[in-house]
């Protein structure tokens, strides 16, 4: 175990970074941060020379890959850290120096335990991404394919243990110190981001990610996900297909390709939707520089090391939450966010749709260059305090991926409208989830499984009660009647229903 002074002196030496970027004056001036920490800070900026405006991805790409993750996802949380804080950190870059290629080669050897030349017939020394866990290179495989290979930066883990050790003890601490910050339950982020970070050092997982992405988005044949070659993955090595597109974020290239800007933007929207509600798993890194643009404005994604999942109640929730803010029910929102224990019992349901209705209604019917989904959430955020909401951890990566796919669809098309592509999503999901044929059956299931249930009901009811003797024994099953239900057979609900009954009341009585 970790020792405190190790952790304070971590903390003190990454103070110091921020420091210098002026990026603790926020944490300073806040009357909400809890007053040890207020000391600390004045003791990283201590005799430094502190920047008038604050950089704060400066701060943190200063600092480490860690710190970079971490970055990113504190851009996510402008209740944590502040709006301007999260507006600045969402231009992170998780770029690095590239790692030499004669130590990329001997992470390939060692991963498979057979010489490179076994594995790809070439590969290109120059990498054509160097990220902050690992770095890619464009090669091809003896029987000719072109393939992506993501090799993971060797000493990567140890780092990032070391940090996020750090993190954990630091959240405790602050969490412990209640108010504020423990409402804003740091600790849980830093679990989060624990979670996310462990599924991108295990390349294996992100293979299994992108697997399971392309099975979920059949329905969308317009949004592409690359095969993965298994047989040259490891947890330290990722080959998969090579994706040639132009970046989203190169739009000359786009007009000179001749693509329509409006078609990608909508489907990009769309097929996000369809992850974060449709299915509940979706890409959490939809920046322009991992998606491209392809003939017949087709779109293909790659980098599955960040991704969320939600279930099927919280995409309910979500459904019907966007619905009510594109539809203005703001009851409904209010009403929704109290069934899901999102805010207190004790505030007041009509109130809370009064502030939503502050949120929501300047932003209706104006196109994405005059409103944001990034503002709506901020205001969002704003309202938190007044109504005692505590952070929903399983959120956050679908807050920060809203943003990012705002972005790009703005990019885009500015004068596109995300309320007005998002309606007909939601309502269809909407009707088909929780609509009378999908309650239904939703019903129909959950009686199966009740019937499911009933003979080993009956066993531990047998074995808690034995029959005594004399007793008149339970109708035998082959006793009931089959009669008919619509154009097939099936036993009658009541019938079996009865027999049970008489089962236990036999049992019970004698």
């Amino acid at each position: 175990m970790t020792a405190p002074v190790v952790h304070l002196w971590r903390l003190l030496k990454w103070g110091r970074t921020l420091a210098r970027h002026g990026a603790l004056q926020g944490i300073e001036r806040d009357k909400n941060t809890p007053l040890p920490v207020r000391r600390m800070a004045r003791i990283a900026r201590f005799g430094a020379r502190v920047l008038k405006t604050p950089a704060y991805a400066d701060a943190f790409q200063a600092i480490g890959p860690a710190a970079i993750k971490l970055g990113q996802t504190l851009a996510t949380r402008p209740d944590l850290v502040g709006e301007e804080a999260a507006r600045d950190l969402l231009r992170l870059q998780d770029a690095l120096p590239p790692v030499p290629f004669d130590t990329i080669c001997e992470q390939i050897r060692s991963s498979f335990g057979r010489p490179i030349e076994d594995i790809f017939a070439s590969i290109e020394e120059k990498p054509i991404g160097a990220a902050s866990i690992a770095q890619v290179h464009r090669a091809v495989t003896p029987d000719g394919k072109q393939v992506a290979v993501k090799v993971l930066r060797p000493g990567v883990e140890a780092e990032f243990a070391r940090a996020i050790d750090t993190y954990e003890w630091a959240a405790a601490q602050v969490e412990a110190m209640g108010g504020e910050a423990g409402r804003l339950r740091p600790r849980l982020v830093i679990e989060s981001f624990k979670r996310w970070t462990a599924r991108e050092l295990d390349l294996r997982r992100e293979a299994a990610s992108a697997s399971e992405l392309a099975d979920g988005m059949q329905a969308e044949p317009d949004f592409l996900i690359p095969e993965i070659d298994w047989q040259r993955t490891t947890g330290k090595v990722l080959t998969l297909e090579w994706i040639d597109g132009i970046k989203m974020s190169n739009l000359a290239a786009l007009d000179e390709a001749g693509l329509d800007r409006t078609a990608l933007g909508q489907k990009l929207v769309r097929a996000f939707l369809r992850q974060a509600i449709a299915e509940g798993f979706f890409h959490a890194d939809m920046h322009q520089g991992n998606l491209f643009a392809l003939p017949g404005e087709r779109i293909a994604a790659i980098d599955f090391g960040i991704m969320g999942r939600i279930d099927r109640r919280a995409r309910v929730w979500l459904a019907e939450i966007l619905y009510g803010l594109i539809t203005g029910n703001y009851r409904r929102v209010a009403e929704i966010h109290f069934e899901a224990g999102y805010v207190p019992a004790h505030h007041n349901v009509a109130e809370f749709a009064t502030a939503l209705r502050a949120v929501g209604e300047p932003m209706r019917g104006l196109p994405v260059k005059e409103m944001s989904v990034g503002m709506m959430l901020d205001s969002l955020f704003n309202i938190t305090r007044d109504f005692d909401m505590q952070t929903q951890p399983h959120l956050l990566l679908l807050q920060k991926t809203m943003v990012m796919v705002e972005g790009v669809a703005t990019a885009l098309d500015p004068d596109i409208n995300l309320w007005e592509t998002a309606a007909p999503f939601v309502r269809g999901w909407i009707r088909d989830e929780l609509g009378p044929e999908a309650a239904a059956a939703d019903r129909l299931v959950e009686d199966v499984r009740t019937l499911a249930r009933l003979p080993q009901l009956i066993r531990n009811i047998e074995a808690r009660y034995p029959n005594p003797g004399g007793a008149p024994p339970a109708p035998p099953l082959r006793d009931i009647q089959v009669v008919r239900v619509g154009s097939g057979w099936a036993y009658a609900a009541v019938a079996v229903f009865s027999a049970v009954a008489g089962a236990i009341a036999t049992l019970l009585i004698g």
